[in-house]
């Protein structure tokens, strides 16, 4: 797992390197989207101190957690507003904040958020993370491994992945046109999915609980203790697959604003299937050793995408 990570913040900081400093790709940014790209990295790196500081002392280690849904839909309309609403980075904001509201949504009604803003359902991975690195355990070694990896490392993900908008901007003269609304609606239509991958995992979850809680017998899935049914019978992480679908997919718009197929904007969507591919990993480690028939699971059902294989 240490080697995952160090991969992960590796990989972050040679793709940025890589982009900006080595000038593999033309950027060249106006006056005025320099000025808006600063003042949004300062965002984000304020952004990394608050969730530092907070989660240290309220040791809820979950608090990027409440920016992954809001923050974008920060960065998108600022963008937007300083292109004095370019009609394309408006589509490009909308579809982020139906986006953004959706996930805020279910990760509120889960316990994600609270009236004390430093507490929260946090994320149980991190609990498993000490677990599987001792190197970890002490309160200094796990102080620089929050600060360095999920504020720094995670926050900058989620900024990187909203900067096609800006790759957007700087194409503004190309009007909107038809591949700009197939693009939307595929974005769209991956939300919607993306929601009712959501809505199964919620009520089996729900489901199942009030059957152990009522003492009932279990059967199927629920004796399992895992969805396979749905939208999961399809995909072991069909909500996973939607989430990095949207921003792919999000991606495509810069490149319908500046005709180039591969351009800088491209780290942001290309970091986060790494660490969703890393994530899932760990995660289906945690509920292989929990759950006995989720290896069988594993052999039949794809990750993310591809054919079902019974």
């Amino acid at each position: 797992m240490l080697r995952t990570i160090l991969l992960l913040i590796a990989s972050l900081c040679g793709f940025v390197y890589l982009t900006y400093s080595l000038e593999i790709f033309d950027i060249s940014f106006t006056d005025l989207q320099m000025e808006t790209l600063i003042t949004m990295t300062k965002l984000y790196l304020g952004s990394c101190i608050y969730c530092f500081v907070i989660s240290e002392i309220a040791e809820n280690y979950s608090q990027v957690d409440k920016f992954w849904s809001t923050i974008p839909i920060v960065y998108v309309w600022y963008f937007t507003l300083a292109s004095e609403m370019d009609s394309r980075m408006v589509v490009m904001a909308t579809l982020v904040t139906i986006w953004g509201g959706r996930l805020t949504y279910n990760f509120a009604r889960r316990g994600g958020f609270s009236i004390y803003f430093w507490k929260g359902e946090e994320d149980y991975r991190w609990v498993e993370v000490k677990k599987s690195m001792p190197i970890l355990s002490g309160r200094i070694q796990w102080a620089v491994f929050n600060l360095f990896f999920i504020c720094l490392y995670q926050m900058g993900l989620i900024f990187l992945f909203t900067l096609p908008i800006l790759a957007a901007w700087q194409g503004s003269d190309i009007p909107l046109y038809w591949a700009d609304y197939l693009i939307a609606g595929i974005t769209f239509l991956l939300i919607v999915f993306e929601t009712i991958s959501d809505q199964q995992q919620y009520d089996f979850q729900n489901e199942k609980y009030k059957k152990i809680e009522l003492g009932q017998s279990l059967e199927g899935d629920y004796k399992r203790g895992f969805i396979t049914s749905g939208l999961w019978a399809y995909s072991r992480h069909p909500n996973y697959t939607c989430e990095q679908l949207i921003w792919i997919t999000f991606y495509l718009f810069s490149v319908s604003a500046t005709g180039q197929w591969i351009n800088w904007s491209i780290i942001g969507s290309v970091l986060l299937v790494v660490l969703f591919y890393s994530s899932a990993k760990f995660s289906e480690n945690i509920t292989s050793n929990k759950y006995t028939d989720y290896k069988k699971y594993q052999q039949n059902t794809p990750m993310f995408i591809g054919p079902k294989n019974n």
